[in-house]
């Protein structure tokens, strides 16, 4: 059965229920389905002698986010509109405007980093700045998006004068965790907490005795088990793509959290040896 049948069997089976200005939308498009799909919910509240916010509530009742979902399923009638699904958890589909794109991901962007707040503890924050501060050897896992986050941690600790270490390579992620000591701390970056690479170097940094640090969405995941201290960065679903997706926004926030945390525990030191991480790279820049 095609989309447009659907909406037509949608329409019989909530009529009785509807409101008398919504059964006028509801009687013009069962009789002119064929045309719907070209008018703009303007358009259409005109045709049928009704008000834009009535067209908007009832296709909400038909079961779609909008007018706009139910308008692109009228477009495309041998389209499964519960197939649109591209990237699970994710909310993005072909209807949707690209104008809006840009104030939709700075909204996303902002639900994070509220999400991440919310989730922090304190408590393990300041238990991680203080591993750091008193590494040996501050060694770095992720894979894939998390990545971003570890070569930004890596960055900022470097120019700190921290002795940090990031392999891309999982291999040796494992032999660079194996020749790790008590004096040591690993930081680990895995949105879902089941990375299966990142887990198992977490895990056997912890086996060689050096701290862990895991920053992560998810509770009671493997990663969990294997870390010391563990940095919620929000209450994330445990999927590949989605949302995970744009996990570095709050991960990365906690990055610039550990590194502000760290030029706290010792300001003279740090902003001294930030200033000299600065001069040794004066020469680079470029002066025309």
């Amino acid at each position: 059965m095609g989309a447009l049948m659907d909406i037509r069997q949608r329409i019989s089976n909530i009529y009785t229920t509807l409101r008398p200005a919504e059964k006028s939308v509801a009687t013009f498009i069962h009789d002119h389905y064929d045309d719907v799909g070209s008018l703009t919910v303007a358009q259409l509240a005109e045709a049928a002698e009704v008000s834009q916010p009535t067209v908007i509530r009832f296709a909400r009742k038909l079961g779609f986010n909008g007018y706009r979902e139910m308008r692109y399923v009228l477009n495309h009638p041998m389209e499964d509109p519960q197939a649109f699904e591209p990237l699970e958890g994710y909310d993005l589909h072909p209807w949707d405007n690209i104008d809006d794109v840009p104030s939709r991901a700075v909204s996303g962007a902002k639900a994070m980093l509220d999400d991440m707040l919310q989730s922090l503890s304190v408590k393990e924050f300041h238990k991680a700045v203080s591993m750091l501060t008193r590494a040996r050897i501050i060694d770095i896992y992720s894979v894939e998006d998390s990545i971003t986050p570890a070569e930004d941690l890596l960055t900022k600790l470097t120019y700190l004068g921290l002795q940090c270490r990031l392999h891309t390579d999982v291999y040796l992620q494992q032999i660079s965790a194996g020749h790790l000591t008590d004096a040591d701390v690993a930081v680990a970056f895995s949105y879902s907490g089941s990375s299966e690479d990142t887990v198992k170097a977490l895990r056997l940094a912890r086996n060689q005795g050096a701290g862990t640090i895991a920053v992560t969405n998810s509770t009671g995941t493997p990663i969990v088990n294997w870390a010391d201290v563990c940095l919620r960065a929000g209450h994330g679903e445990r999927t590949i793509y989605g949302n995970a997706i744009f996990s570095r926004v709050s991960h990365t926030a906690i990055v610039d959290m550990l590194y502000m945390g760290v030029i706290l525990s010792d300001y003279t030191r740090y902003s001294s040896a930030l200033d000299d991480s600065g001069r040794y790279i004066r020469d680079k820049v470029f002066r025309g």
